[in-house]
């Protein structure tokens, strides 16, 4: 027999802060609600009181139970700020649809992501790196990894898959950043997202008279025009992709980077093997430990659904905390620990179920590219300043570090 919250108990604020000096560690409060209440109400920034899930098997089960959906437009929905909520509301994307819609969008652009064609890609992303790392050690000392490497791979990267002229690349990652920040207001959301659709639809009209080999003419000539989607959804898929295939990469990189050389002993066993498996393991394990979308999945209950004892009823908002799910001990022994020799494959740093993160495929060839060459290539690379003095992403629902002063 389920049973339904106590609602007259003072709910905990979400999100948490963490603490101070553990910048790779999710808030204690999270630690707290997943030991004692892992299926619990939390307050957000509008009032309202979602659900919030902490457990990594309540997770898995919940992301995979059509009962629960990803429409923004149902009332409910726990949205992440009032900008989120406009941009959500106004500029619909798959990831934000249910099946069949999302189903319909999605397998539009599945087959560009393959793993197949992701490895295929493999030489071209190793390249990127290398020469990366060739003007990174032509250059003056110290650097900004964040800048000089984490940023531009994956820009490089996602815009030559797409097709969008890497000169504009800050012009997208200044509006990307605008849209990921927690603190933007609706309008500045609203006039980001609105500039970044107009340019790819201007893009888009242009690659269906001239199309070339990328995924953005690969739309216009097989999706627009043969009337499978509108112009305008194509434009919106290409703003999802840009700004998901480069924020969220570029804050792995350098991120991961931090942990690693913060443990030396599991950066020693990644730069003194040159075995793909080794690299591979570790690349799960470090999206695992450091979960960068630390923001959470967020859906409503479209039926009374029981978990935990408790009882989430139709209508009732959900935030599904990944990052602490993926230190949930009853899954991964000794969860606050960086192992690169762990098996951390059921980590769910890119989601479970339908809405799983399309892109990951080519995120972990980019980072396996970046994770065995760059501490191999630079084996003293080090901190150039203390990790105190580091300004961590707070403010925003993609988590990193502003810069990385870096030297060797």
């Amino acid at each position: 027999m389920t049973e339904t919250a106590d609602t007259t108990v003072e709910l905990p604020e979400h999100p948490s802060p963490r603490a101070a000096g553990c910048p790779f560690d999710p808030p204690p409060a999270l630690r707290t609600l997943q030991a004692d209440s892992p299926v619990a109400r939390v307050r957000i920034w509008d009032g309202s009181s979602p659900w919030l899930i902490t457990r990594h098997d309540h997770l898995r089960t919940l992301l995979g139970d059509p009962r629960v959906s990803s429409d923004p437009a149902l009332p409910g929905f726990p949205h992440r700020n009032a900008g989120m909520r406009e941009r959500d509301r106004q500029n619909p994307t798959f990831l934000n649809m249910d099946d069949p819609e999302h189903a319909r969008l999605r397998r539009m652009v599945t087959a560009p992501f393959a793993v197949k064609r992701m490895n295929a890609l493999r030489p071209a992303v190793q390249k990127i790196v290398d020469d990366l790392i060739d003007e990174m050690l032509a250059g003056p000392r110290p650097v900004d990894l964040v800048e000089a490497f984490a940023l531009p791979v994956p820009s490089l990267v996602i815009c030559e898959l797409l097709g969008v002229p890497y000169e504009k690349h800050d012009f997208f990652q200044r509006r990307t950043k605008v849209i990921v920040r927690r603190t933007s207001t609706p309008e500045e959301v609203r006039e980001a997202t609105e500039t970044l659709t107009d340019y790819l639809d201007d893009l888009l009209a242009a690659k269906r008279a001239t199309p070339g080999d990328d995924l953005l003419s690969e739309l216009a000539v097989k999706r627009v025009a043969t009337g499978e989607m509108t112009q305008r959804e194509a434009a919106r898929m290409g703003v999802l992709l840009l700004g998901a295939g480069h924020e969220t990469t570029a804050n792995m990189i350098a991120l991961g980077t931090l942990a690693l050389l913060e443990n030396p002993d599991q950066l020693a066993l990644l730069r003194e093997s040159k075995d793909p498996a080794v690299t591979s393991a570790a690349v799960e394990e470090l999206l695992r430990y450091l979960n960068i979308t630390h923001s959470g999945r967020r859906r409503v209950a479209l039926e009374d659904i029981g978990v935990g004892g408790l009882t989430i009823r139709a209508g009732e908002g959900i935030i599904f905390a990944n990052d602490i799910a993926n230190r949930d001990p009853d899954a991964f022994p000794d969860p606050d620990r960086l192992d690169v020799t762990r098996d951390a494959r059921r980590h769910v740093a890119f989601g479970f179920g339908v809405h799983q993160c399309l892109g990951q495929p080519l995120a972990r060839v980019e980072l396996q590219c970046v994770y065995s060459t760059l501490y191999q290539r630079v084996p003293t690379l080090r901190l150039a300043t203390g990790i105190d003095r580091l300004d961590f992403k707070h403010d925003g629902f993609v988590y990193g570090v502003y810069a990385l002063p870096v030297t060797w």
